[in-house]
């Protein structure tokens, strides 16, 4: 099965700035992947540059405009995604090393090509909203937030304290 936003590129050792912009079709058959209510626009502005040992590092910016159940009302909830991209291409046969969660996310090229469309859509994935509330969403009466929660009834008497009380006085 091919990825709903595909943009296959060749890698190349020139840097280069791409603009990629997903079709009306590509944003509904994405939101039908990722379970949400709609995705009217997504974009992504991209820089790439050659890096030694045949990587390749690609910055930019995604921009996104989202629409997503509630998690308290299931309303639809409106949301404009903006994230950064910082990615590095590793050359076929070069397996991920970097498991600090700041560095750039590593992805392995095919036969010196990448598809760049469904690494923006791996992004937008990421920066996705899990709890999307509206803004006068409420609980319902009977369950509480966090902040709310009663405090800990207080430790029982301890079995000998009457006893105590009568031997003192």
């Amino acid at each position: 099965m091919s990825p709903e936003f595909s943009r296959p590129h060749r890698l190349g050792t020139e840097p280069k700035a791409l603009l990629l912009r997903a079709s009306a079709a590509e944003c509904r058959a994405l939101a039908l992947r990722f379970g949400i209510l709609g995705i009217d626009a997504l974009q992504a502005s991209l820089d790439l540059a050659a890096e030694p040992g045949g990587t390749v590092r690609i910055r930019g910016h995604l921009l996104a405009a989202v629409e997503q159940a509630c998690v308290v009302t299931l309303e639809p909830v409106a949301q404009r995604v903006a994230a950064p991209i910082d990615l590095r291409i590793l050359p076929e046969g070069s397996e991920p090393a970097d498991d600090d969660p700041d560095s750039p996310d590593e992805i392995e090229s095919a036969g010196g090509f990448i598809d760049l469309g469904e690494a923006i859509a791996e992004q937008l994935s990421l920066a996705l909203d899990p709890y999307p509330r509206a803004a006068d969403a409420a609980l319902p009466p009977g369950l509480l937030d966090a902040d709310d929660a009663p405090e800990a009834p207080a430790a029982p008497p301890h079995p000998f304290a009457s006893l105590t009380r009568l031997k003192r006085g």
